[in-house]
C-alpha cells in the first residue's frame, strides 16, 4: 500500500476517512466536512459543554474544566488504541481489567520483592504487551471474533487479578508503595500536575494530546496507517496487495496493551494503591468513545481526533452531572443516548461520504 497523495479541492473524501476520493467526483464544501468521522461528534461535544455552561454554572470556573479535562484523559488515552484497533476491524473486551493487571503487577512486584519501582513498571510493560500479543496471535491464529477472544481474556485477566492479589497481599488490594525508591520520579512522569494560570492540570491531559498528535500522523502520514485502514476494510484483498495482515492486528492489539500499561502506571502513582476488582466495565466506555469518535464496529472507517472529542464528551457529562447538582446515576442514560445518537450519525456521514 502506498500512502495516498492529498486530495484536491474539489475532490470527495474516501469514505475510509482518509484524505483522497472518487476520480471526478464533486462534492460542496459542507459535504466534504460532513464526511470526515469526527466532525459529528465535534459538533456533539460542543453542544454538551454549551450545555452545561448553562446549566451548571461552575463548570466555567477553570478548576473544574481542569478536572473534565483530567476526567477526559484517563478515558482518552485508552480509546486512541482502542479506535485504532476498531478502525482496524477488531475490538478489544479485555481492555479495562487489562488497565487493573498492569498496575497489580508493578505494584505487587515492587513491593513484594523490595526493587525499586520503575523495575515494576517496566515489567508490568512486558506483560501488558504479552497480553495484547496473545490476543492479536489467538485472533490470527484460531480466525475466532476478537469479541470472544478478548472475553476470555477478560474473564481469566479477572480472575487472576482477584485470585493473585488475595495470595500474595492476603487482601483484594496492594499495598502502599509511595515510600519506595524511584516512587518520586515514576509519579512524576505518570501522576504529576503542573500550574496553569493558578489551576492545577495533570500531566495526563498533555499525554492525551500528545498520544492523540501521534496517532492522528501514523493514520494519515505512514504506511502502517495505510495498512490499518486496509486490513479493517478486506483483510483479504489487504493481503493479496501484500499488506501484512498477521502482523498488522497483532501489534494493534499490542498498542491496546501499551494504553492499558499506561493507564495504569497513572492509577497506581496517583492512588499509590490498587484495589484488584477494579476495571470491569471501562471497556465498553473506551469502545463507545470510540464509536461516538466516528469510528465503525465494521472496520475500515474512522480517526484518531475523534476518540478525543468522544472521551471529553464522556468527560464533560460525567462530571457536569456532578456540578449541576443531579444524580450521578443520569450518567449511564445520557451514555446510552450519546452512543445511540452517535451510530446514527456516523451511518448518516458514511452514506453520505461514500453517496455518489
Amino acid at each position: 500500500m502506498t500512502q495516498q497523495a492529498a486530495p484536491a479541492a474539489d475532490t470527495e473524501p474516501a469514505p475510509d476517512g482518509r484524505p483522497g476520493g472518487g476520480p471526478g467526483a464533486r462534492r460542496s464544501p459542507v459535504l466534504r466536512l460532513l464526511a470526515r468521522p469526527e466532525v459529528g461528534v465535534l459538533l456533539g461535544a460542543l453542544a454538551v459543554l454549551v450545555f452545561f455552561l448553562l446549566t451548571a454554572p461552575s463548570v466555567r470556573q477553570g478548576s473544574s474544566m481542569a478536572t473534565v479535562l483530567y476526567q477526559s484523559s484517563t478515558i482518552g488515552i485508552m480509546a486512541l488504541p482502542v479506535a485504532l484497533l476498531m478502525i482496524g476491524g477488531e475490538f478489544d473486551l479485555s481492555a479495562g481489567v487489562a488497565v487493573i493487571t498492569s498496575a497489580l503487577t508493578a505494584s505487587m512486584l515492587s513491593y513484594q520483592l523490595t526493587l525499586n519501582v520503575w523495575t515494576g513498571v517496566v515489567v508490568a510493560l512486558v506483560v501488558s504487551l504479552a497480553v495484547g500479543a496473545f490476543n492479536g496471535w489467538m485472533l490470527v491464529k484460531t480466525g475466532l471474533p476478537s469479541f470472544l477472544v478478548t472475553l476470555g481474556t477478560f474473564l481469566i485477566l479477572q480472575g487472576v487479578n482477584l485470585a493473585v492479589t488475595k495470595l500474595v497481599t492476603g487482601n483484594v488490594a496492594t499495598d502502599d508503595i509511595s515510600d519506595m525508591d524511584g516512587f518520586d520520579q515514576a509519579k512524576a512522569l505518570f501522576a504529576s500536575s503542573f500550574d496553569v494560570g493558578g489551576v492545577q492540570v495533570k500531566i495526563t491531559v498533555v499525554w492525551w494530546l500528545v498520544f492523540a498528535a501521534l496517532a492522528t500522523w501514523v493514520l494519515l502520514r505512514t504506511k502502517y496507517g495505510n495498512w490499518i485502514f486496509a486490513v479493517g476494510g478486506d483483510k483479504d484483498s489487504a493481503r493479496a496487495v501484500g499488506v501484512p495482515v498477521a502482523f498488522t492486528k497483532i501489534s494493534l492489539f499490542m498498542l491496546v496493551g501499551f494504553g492499558a500499561w499506561f493507564v495504569g502506571m497513572h492509577q497506581l502513582f496517583s492512588f499509590n494503591t490498587v484495589q484488584s476488582g477494579e476495571g470491569v466495565g471501562n471497556e465498553l466506555i473506551y469502545i463507545a468513545a470510540a464509536v461516538i469518535g466516528g469510528c465503525l464496529l465494521t472496520g475500515g472507517y474512522g480517526s484518531a481526533v475523534g476518540p478525543v472529542f468522544g472521551a471529553f464528551m464522556f468527560g464533560m457529562v460525567n462530571q457536569g452531572i456532578v456540578y449541576a447538582g443531579w444524580n450521578p446515576d443520569w450518567f449511564r442514560a445520557f451514555l446510552g443516548v450519546m452512543l445511540l445518537g452517535a451510530v446514527l450519525i456516523n451511518l448518516w456521514v458514511h452514506r453520505t461520504a461514500t453517496r455518489r
